[in-house]
Parts: structure tokens; sequence; C-alpha cells
């Protein structure tokens, strides 16, 4: 190939190009043209909405954000009284109050102590407490008070002549209306109570006094005036109970008012504040007395009890005043008059 050719293709190769120039640099600004719009779009928009959302804060004073779990809206059941005073309301009683015994089961002379938590506390309204036996009976019932931090607890005896059926023993307890109730059970293994009441008299009286009494012996009973009391003397095999009912002519406690007040009982001389009064009549009252082992002596204080030797002292001296008078006329037995 000559010279002349090669210089001929070199400037046709030379015009292609000058002449595709344009092209690319139409088609760079194109694409540097919509890069620059999307961008300006972007921002603009951002500038919008942040401008909206400023404009919103502006407007009801507050900031919308996100939501995150430290901020999202609390369950019902989560909510205090005043937010959703229903959502802490059981919709049944059951949870109202809760009640247990420190054992499973018991045997005769043992202490049941029966606790539990109220939901609510309601000032000095007391919980009632009722015990029954594995046929039904009531054992014994109780006014506890409740405390301030909503817990209860009562301690009672485990023996007596109530205590008789081994089986399952129920605990009821109510605290107000009866929605606010709640029960459990124990076993007992029974007690050894006497077949039958003994009777024994008062000292220096024409009374005598009817009880009952498990690990335990009555020894003596005695009247004491100056103490308005009755003391009785008893031996002890184990902690045990004495249900003792006595006629009202030999003791009583009454108010100011003559109605029944309750009796003030000490073992050995210490206050014993688990005594029931389990009868009363218009002739007498009966009361459960628990003690423990190696009591001695139980005094039972009212605010009348009868003088000792009262009805009999009478009866001697009206026979003597009587005697003298019939042997003064059988014999004109005369006492001079002294001067």
């Amino acid at each position: 190939m000559n010279n002349k050719f090669k210089g001929l293709l070199l400037f046709v190769i030379m015009l292609g190009s000058i002449s595709a120039i344009p092209v690319f640099a139409a088609s760079g600004s194109t694409n540097n043209t919509s890069s620059t719009n999307m961008t300006s779009s972007s921002a603009s928009s951002n500038s919008m909405n942040m401008t909206k959302s400023s404009m919103n804060s502006t407007s009801t004073g507050t900031v919308h954000t996100t939501p995150t779990p430290s901020n999202l809206p609390k369950p019902a059941y989560m909510l205090n009284s005043t937010q959703n005073p229903s959502a802490v309301t059981p919709l049944s009683g059951a949870l109202a109050v809760t009640v247990q015994t420190d054992k499973p089961s018991y045997n005769d002379g043992d202490k049941v102590t029966i606790s539990g938590i109220t939901r609510d506390y309601m000032g000095d309204t007391p919980l009632t407490l009722e015990l029954r036996s594995p046929v039904g009976n009531l054992i014994q019932t109780e006014q506890i008070t409740v405390g301030t931090d909503k817990t209860f607890s009562v301690t009672l005896s485990a023996t007596g002549v109530l205590w008789k059926e081994p089986g399952t023993y129920s605990v009821y307890v109510q605290y107000g209306s009866k929605d606010r109730s709640a029960t459990t059970t124990f076993q007992f293994s029974g007690s050894q109570v006497l077949s039958g009441p003994s009777t024994i008299p008062v000292d220096g009286t024409n009374y005598s006094i009817t009880y009952t009494i498990t690990n335990g012996k009555v020894l003596d009973i005695k009247a004491d005036p100056p103490s308005k009391s009755l003391i009785v003397t008893i031996q002890t095999t184990g902690d045990g109970l004495l249900t003792i009912t006595m006629p009202r002519a030999v003791i009583d406690d009454k108010k100011s008012d003559g109605t029944d007040d309750q009796f003030v009982v000490t073992n050995d001389g210490v206050q014993n504040s688990q005594i029931n009064e389990t009868a009363t009549t218009v002739n007498d009252r009966t009361l459960a007395i628990p003690f423990k082992n190696g009591t001695s002596q139980i005094d039972i204080i009212g605010t009348f009890v009868i003088p000792e030797f009262g009805p009999i002292a009478a009866l001697v001296l009206a026979v003597a005043i009587v005697s003298i008078i019939a042997i003064s006329k059988k014999t004109g037995l005369r006492f001079p008059a002294r001067y």
C-alpha cells in the first residue's frame, strides 16, 4: 500500500472520531442531568418532608418518633389502678384472699399455724376463720386482725373434746364479703378424749363443775373470792385441752350494762389468749382452755365468784342460831345482864 492511500485512510478515521465525540458528549450530559435531577428531587423531597414534619411539630407541640420497646403502649394488665382500675381487679374473688397451714398433717397436741394474704386492706374489718372436722362439725371460730401488710396468722391447739375424728379437717376464711374467701385442708390423726365428762365439787360450796380434759387430770377446783376467780389444779401428761362448764351461780363475768363479758384465764400466771367460749346458756358458761405440758394451775377470773363456804356457812350459822334458841327455851338458860 502506497503512502498516498495510507494517508487517505488515516484522514477518514480521524473524521469518524471527530463526528462521534458530540454523540458521547450528549449521552454523558444526559446521564449527568438525570443523576442531578434525581439528587435534586430526593433532596427536595427530603427537604419538603423535613419542613412538613417541622411544621407539624410546631403546630401540635409533639414530636412523632418511631415506637421502640421502651415507649410501646403497656398491656392492660400492666397498667396501674389510676390508668385502668378494672385491670387489677380479678373477675372472680379467688385471688382476694389466700390461706394455708404450716404443715400438711398434725397429731394430737400439735400446734396448727394458719396464715395467709389478702388482696386488700380494710382497716379494722376482721377476717373470720372457721375450722371444721371431717364430719362437718364446727371445731373453732376466730376473728383475726389483718395487718397493714395484708397478712394474717393464728395458731391453734390440735387437741380437745371437739378434735376427736381422724381425717381431713377444713379451714375456711372470709374477709368481708363472701367473694373474698378461701379454703384449705389438713390431716389430723385424732385425739385421746375421755369417754365422758367428769364432775368435781368446788371446794367449800355445794356446787359441782362438769369438765373434760385431754392429756391431764383435774386434781382440785376451789373458789377464790378476793381475786373473783376459780383456781383449777391439774396434772398433765402432754399438751392438752380443759373444757369446763361453770354455773353462773359459781362464777360469772359481766359488763357494766349486764351483758356477758369475756373471762380472763391464766396458765401458771401467764394470760392465755387462746381460750374459746364454746357454749353459753342462762345457767352456765363453757370454756375450752388449751394448756401446755407441765401446766399445774389454771385461774379463771370473772367479775363475780361465789364466796368460799358461803352457802354452807350460812346454813351452819342458821342451824346454830336455831339450836341455841331451842336449848335456851328448854333449859331456861339465861345470860345475866352486866351493869
